[in-house]
């Protein structure tokens, strides 16, 4: 059973999409709508438009679109009555009882997992602290965490069990199942249950509303896998969460300072760098950066300074980058990690180096030295060549000038000649961009029709006019009085003719007609589609007439068609005539 159309109404009449955006969003005002950079994907130059008049967002860069519903549900990956319920607890209204369909059920079991994993830290956190956990306790007071730090970081003890948790958490009701479905137990392939985390030190993962949502675990001597974590849960996912961020978020620093683990960041924050975070054991993402953007503009990697670092923050700086965030990259000396360096040096020590942060471009034109030898004038001639590729994809000529002289001056060339050398690199670079934009350019008709192809328009034409007539509706509901008695039947476009008959029906009875309405009925794709309709201009103070217009025009293309389908019905009966002609003259 949907939920009823009014409550939907009084909840989006009672969310702000200026606010509900700038939760997670830095947006400025331009006009009467607001810009920002997407959260969905990764951009420097703000595409992202929220247009508060009609209670709607629309990314021109990625293409996602929709109001307050859809947004929560692309935000938090949530179906969407889990997403009315997170407006409704926001807003402060109770959500209306419905039927118990799929997405009640995934409510409900989301709830339920992060119910188990509290319970989950907590034996964990006592378990530390019991006779059980002295060997976990013992091990991480030699790596130097207060008791405090311990108890900040909800840190924990698996016991060398094989059913310690789960005979834990049956006494509060949970069978094996749920912990299986939680991802803190196994199963073998004789079909037995057991703990997933055993003899470990456990670090919950916390999200940024302070939900515990899956765990790591470190065993306290050398053997293998060195750490162990939850696997992707319903309410769990190693890409699009980051450790410590829940802590970080509320620091003043400006800047976050990325580790490579656990035992690093909780270090520094015991140290009283309190913007600390580390990926969960997975290479950084285009959603860790994303994530990371929206409560800071400023990222300092301090990864540990081998091989295999190195090659981490190489893969990590771009991704930053793209989300919009200033990169620096730590150069450490005299020690492998940041946890090293404090206990070695200090704290005062540490901030001195984080200071003294190295710019990505100069980070990445040494590693680029570092694979050429330049006594050599081959490999020198290869080295500013591979130099002038970084050095052109700049946006600033001022920085293309800076950093292409570093080069310059590490290879013993002119400035002059480095100069030619980056000026060629981005000429290319802007040739091949402008051929790309050529080819676009080429294709007009291609821009008018959906990013999806599932959704392609069959009839342009039609399809524009439907788009008004549905825009029209949005804006002002009382035209659709005024729509002849028009029906989405007549729609070229069935997505266009499906969102047509549920905003006029909405009409009809006096409610809302604003995009955000149609989510629950639509997919993701197809609101994307209809936020970009909703975002095109449209006057309404001439609305009969332009309905006149549009329907005009559906009208027209509609017969053109009949007409054609009506002419390709006489060919092919023609055809099959002139076929069984031939045949029976044959037979003669």
């Amino acid at each position: 059973m949907p939920l009823p159309d009014r409550f939907l109404d009084e909840l989006l009449a009672r969310t702000d999409i200026v606010d509900l955006v700038s939760e997670s969003v830095r947006l400025t005002k331009k006009g009467n709508s607001y810009w920002g950079c997407c959260p969905f994907h990764s951009e420097k130059t703000p595409s992202f438009h929220v247009v508060p008049d009609r209670q709607m967002y629309k990314c021109f860069g990625c293409g996602k679109g929709g109001g307050a519903i859809n947004y929560v549900m692309e935000l938090e990956n949530l179906p969407f009555k889990d997403a009315v319920a997170v407006l409704a607890q926001r807003a402060g209204i109770p959500v209306p009882e419905f039927g118990g369909g799929g997405s009640a059920r995934t409510r409900e079991r989301r709830e339920k997992i992060l119910e188990i994993n509290r319970q989950a830290a907590r034996a964990f956190h006592r378990w530390l602290n019991g006779s059980e956990g002295a060997e976990g306790l013992q091990y991480l007071q030699r790596r130097g965490l207060s008791k405090r730090t311990l108890t900040n970081f909800g840190l924990g003890f698996a016991p060398n069990r094989w059913d310690g948790l789960i005979a834990e958490l049956s006494t509060q009701g949970y069978d094996k199942r749920d912990l299986l479905d939680a991802g803190l137990a196994v199963s073998s392939k004789d079909g037995r249950v057991y703990d997933r985390f055993r003899n470990r030190v456990m670090f919950p993962i916390i999200d940024v509303r302070g939900n515990v949502i899956g765990f790591g675990g470190r065993v306290m001597d050398d053997s293998t896998p060195k750490y162990l974590n939850s696997p992707d849960t319903p309410v769990y996912n190693k890409s699009r969460n980051v450790f410590a961020l829940n802590v970080a978020k509320t620091s003043k620093a400006g800047r976050v300072i990325l580790t490579e683990g656990y035992m690093d960041t909780i270090s520094l924050h015991q140290a009283g760098f309190d913007s600390a975070v580390a990926s969960l054991g997975t290479a950084l993402t285009e959603e860790h950066g994303q994530l990371l953007a929206k409560y800071f503009k400023e990222a300092i990697i301090a990864y540990d300074g081998d091989g295999a670092g190195v090659a981490a923050a190489q893969r990590a700086i771009p991704l930053l980058e793209k989300a919009g965030l200033k990169v620096k990259v730590l150069r450490m000396r005299g020690a492998k990690d940041p946890d090293e360096f404090i206990k070695s040096y200090g704290r005062d020590a540490f901030l001195r180096l984080l200071d003294q942060s190295e710019n990505q471009v100069d980070y990445r034109l040494a590693q680029i030295q570092k694979k050429y030898d330049l006594t050599d004038d081959g490999q020198r001639i290869a080295f500013l060549q591979e130099a002038a590729q970084l050095v052109s994809t700049l946006h600033s000529a001022v920085e293309r000038e800076i950093y292409g002289g570093h080069a310059a001056q590490t290879a013993g060339v002119t400035l002059e000649t480095m100069g030619l050398e980056v000026n060629k690199a981005l000429r290319a670079r802007i040739g091949k961009a402008k051929k790309q934009q050529e080819r676009r350019d080429l294709s007009p008709a291609s821009q008018l029709q959906p990013k999806t192809r599932s959704l392609r328009y069959d009839n342009v034409r039609s399809a524009l006019a439907e788009e008004g007539l549905l825009r029209l509706l949005m804006v002002d509901p009382g035209t659709v009085d005024k729509m002849d008695g028009l029906t989405g039947e007549a729609f070229s476009s069935p997505l266009l003719g499906r969102a047509f008959d549920r905003l006029s029906a909405r009409a009809r009875e006096g409610l809302s007609t604003h995009p955000a309405v149609l989510a629950e009925d639509f997919t993701g794709e197809e609101m994307d589609h209809l936020a970009q309709v909703a975002a095109q201009p449209e006057s309404v103070a001439n609305s009969a007439r332009a309905i006149q217009n549009y329907i005009s025009v559906i009208r027209m293309e509609r017969d053109k068609q009949e007409a054609l389908q009506q002419d390709d019905a006489l060919l092919a009966a023609q055809k099959k005539y002139q076929q069984k002609k031939a045949y029976m003259e044959e037979k003669k």
